[in-house]
């Protein structure tokens, strides 16, 4: 069919879809969940698909080089219009769907947006509220729409299949031209940060960057390889860097990408049912994992609890050993496949049994947790990068790893460490910088190189370690310089705590915010005939010398001046709703520490 014709000399991502379903055929490309039952779309009808959205928004008006945002949840749908639209020579302007009518605003106002692409009523009334302040958007278009024809809708919207039906009556030959116009040097999206430290910058990143990347990280194998059967289970909101480069890699490389359903309570349950051979996550969702698979080890008997600790550490000898390629000794591989049996199964079913690989990014996470995960033979890698940079610069594979480290440099990316300790980068897939912003005091490209804000350390082997970011760095009253991502790790490996922020910048000791975990802390109330509400916990002696006697045992970890003096308890969990949390749930130090900054003077205060 006319789709799936590579079009192009030059490789962007306006022909990713038509190469795939040329190469890939009738693989399953897309899978979702509907009324119960997993669903398949294969590469050709993700193309045809693409193709018709692509000429519907051309009869629309849509011009290359138009900003198209996206107003919408992770979905099918979103990336056929994702896609459709870059066909078309667009640039796709993600929104977190978590985004308030002031933000999506912002982002409207700042890209030039012409078009958008809500996802149904809910975030349509966003921008009903807005739309006296964007006269420049002239297209509005529904995932699922009110009921009612365009006329009869707020805005006059257009719902996204109708879009599809309009394409049907043009000819190919019009997006075959659009694509063929594109270069890599021509921006392919611009994506806002999350705005932890003001307005959000939206970063242009070209079809150069994005392609050089997807190739990168096929060379580095750092998904699952060009095997069939291969599934991506994908949680992660797509209007965030991290899952759009797990997207489209997933496509290059010809396996199936599996959306979440949309509940995030639910994500264990549909590992259960997809059975994803990779994972891509953030840090929480693994903690939380984690605490539903150590929390059972933990409620054993002495004994039997020494037993289990016992057996993860076998099983992470042995499995350094299987991955260097030694021979295990036969008594050392019995205790290691009864401890398989009895423990380690269990927890890769949590995973659905068959994960490969899972990445974690976006923000650090307890070497512990890597550790524990590795020893059950679900490998849980880590890689560091970030908007700037196109997603990503670093990687790991089973091959290729240590723990603690987030790997190294993926090929054509080239690291390096400034006298201050930042971590600078340089490659084909760093940005083309902040639309309508000049470069702040990271972000800045100097002589090709991205100052990143980060601070680390490359060992003799080219590995790369995070050691702080230089605006989260706390220093003292006394001139002691805190990292506070090490003691907030370790705390939240604790069944019962959900976030830990570290408090002291220009303070004589640091002190602690800590949040419960609404899941875990009714067990702990059941048991002590205690109320489970979070709230009535907060307050609670129990509770406090349960999370004092947590902040004891990670404070052992730390030399006294590091060590964590004082703490409170807050009578709820930060959230994105509050604004408290990122959509990829990275605390926002800054508004923590301004919104309750009455609750650690009151640390002080005593």
């Amino acid at each position: 069919m006319e789709a799936t014709a590579t079009t192009t000399g030059s490789k962007t991502i306006a022909d990713l879809v038509s190469r795939a379903a040329a190469e890939h055929g009738e693989r399953p490309a897309v899978r979702y969940k509907r009324d119960g039952s997993w669903q398949d779309v294969n590469y050709i009808e993700l193309a045809q698909i693409t193709q018709e959205i692509g000429l519907g928004l051309i009869s629309l008006g849509v011009e290359p080089g138009d900003r198209v945002c996206i107003l919408a949840n992770t979905r099918p749908e979103w990336t056929y219009a994702d896609l459709a639209a870059t066909s078309a020579g667009a640039v796709v302007v993600p929104i977190y769907q978590t985004n308030s009518p002031e933000e999506c605003l912002w982002v409207i106002s700042d890209s030039g947006a012409s078009a958008i692409v809500c996802e149904n009523e809910e975030q349509l009334a966003k921008i009903v509220e807005i739309r006296e302040q964007v006269p420049g958007l002239r297209t509005v278009i529904v995932m699922d729409p009110p009921p009612g024809d365009g006329a009869d809708r707020p805005l006059g919207a257009i719902s996204l299949e109708e879009v599809r039906a309009a394409g049907k009556d043009r000819s190919v030959e019009e997006l075959t031209a659009r694509r063929a116009a594109v270069r890599p040097e021509d921006p392919f999206t611009f994506i806002y940060t999350s705005g932890t430290t003001g307005p959000p910058k939206g970063c242009v990143l070209t079809h150069g960057n994005y392609s050089a990347i997807v190739d990168m990280v096929g060379e580095a194998g750092a998904l699952t390889g060009h095997d069939e059967g291969q599934i991506i289970y994908l949680y992660l909101p797509l209007a965030h860097s991290f899952a759009l480069l797990v997207q489209l890699a997933v496509f290059d490389q010809g396996a199936a990408l599996a959306y979440f359903g949309g509940d995030t309570k639910a994500i264990i349950s549909e590992l259960q049912e997809v059975k994803p051979t990779f994972f891509p996550s953030v840090p929480r969702v693994f903690e939380k994992i984690y605490t539903l698979a150590h929390g059972a080890i933990e409620a054993m008997e002495p004994a039997e609890r020494q037993q289990a600790e016992g057996a993860i550490k076998l099983g992470a000898k042995v499995r350094d050993m299987q991955n260097r390629g030694e021979e295990v000794p036969a008594e050392m591989q019995q205790h290691f496949d009864e401890a398989d049996e009895k423990l380690f199964k269990n927890v890769r079913a949590i995973f659905g049994g068959a994960v490969r690989q899972a990445t974690s990014g976006a923000a650090p996470i307890a070497r512990d947790i890597l550790e524990f995960f590795w020893a059950c033979g679900v490998p849980v890698l880590e890689g560091y990068g970030m908007t700037e940079t196109a997603t990503a610069a670093t990687g790991s594979t089973i091959e290729e790893h240590r723990f603690g480290t987030v790997g190294k440099a993926l090929p054509g990316v080239e690291l390096k460490i400034a006298e201050d300790g930042e971590i600078l980068i340089k490659g084909p897939n760093i940005f083309n910088g902040y639309h309508n912003h000049a470069p702040t005091s990271f972000g800045a490209v100097e002589n090709g190189w991205l100052h990143t804000g980060d601070l680390g350390s490359l060992d003799e082997d080219g590995y790369l370690s995070i050691t702080g970011r230089k605006k989260d760095i706390i220093i003292t009253a006394g001139g002691k310089n805190l990292t506070p991502a090490n003691i907030e790790n370790d705390l939240k490996q604790c069944r019962w705590i959900s976030q830990a922020v570290m408090h002291g910048d220009a303070r004589p000791y640091p002190v602690v915010l800590i949040t419960l975990d609404e899941e875990e802390m009714p067990v702990f109330a059941r048991e002590q005939g205690l109320p489970e509400d979070v709230a009535s916990l907060s307050r609670d002696p129990k509770v406090h010398e349960l999370i004092q006697a947590e902040i004891d045992r990670a404070n052992q970890k730390y030399a006294q001046v590091e060590q964590v003096k004082k703490f409170v308890i807050l009578d709820h969990d930060l959230s994105q709703a509050t604004g408290e949390l990122t959509p990829t749930l990275k605390v926002k130090r800054n508004v923590v520490n301004e919104k309750y900054a009455s609750l650690f003077d009151g640390l002080y205060g005593g």
